[in-house]
């Protein structure tokens, strides 16, 4: 293992024994990561997450905050009103993590163009390889 690879943590995530591979896991979720984004402003209600996330189903969103609060990422609050409120918030941790996942958002949104183009290329290089 090359030194740059070696964590200051004691663990390596190249390993599949590892425990930071459930860690991992549960990051490439791209309703995880979505719903970190999200919640990064502040608290939201669950319908106002389902608002923002286009395309997750009712079920998948609660899915995700349930591991999300399983996992420490998120507070969940439930206000004793009727009908009962519920607001989700980022606990330090997701915090913490949010700041690093908004530079990937940031990053993805920039570079969408070029990857586009990229698949767009090699569809094109490879109709080709169909016909022959």
């Amino acid at each position: 293992m090359d030194s740059e690879d070696k964590s200051p943590f004691g663990y390596d995530a190249f390993r599949r024994t590892c425990p930071s591979h459930t860690v991992l896991e549960m990051l490439a979720s791209k309703w995880v990561y979505l719903v970190i984004c999200a919640l990064r402003r502040g608290r939201l209600r669950n319908g106002e997450l389902a608002r923002k996330l286009e395309g997750i189903s009712p079920k998948m969103l609660t899915h995700t905050l349930r591991v999300l609060e399983r996992d420490g990422l998120v507070r969940r609050e439930i206000f004793p009103v009727i009908p009962p409120r519920v607001e989700y918030e980022l606990t330090e941790l997701g915090q913490n993590l949010a700041g690093l996942l908004n530079q990937i958002r940031s990053w993805s949104e920039q570079h969408a163009p070029d990857i586009k183009d990229a698949r767009a290329r090699a569809v094109a290089e490879h109709e080709g390889d169909l016909v022959a």
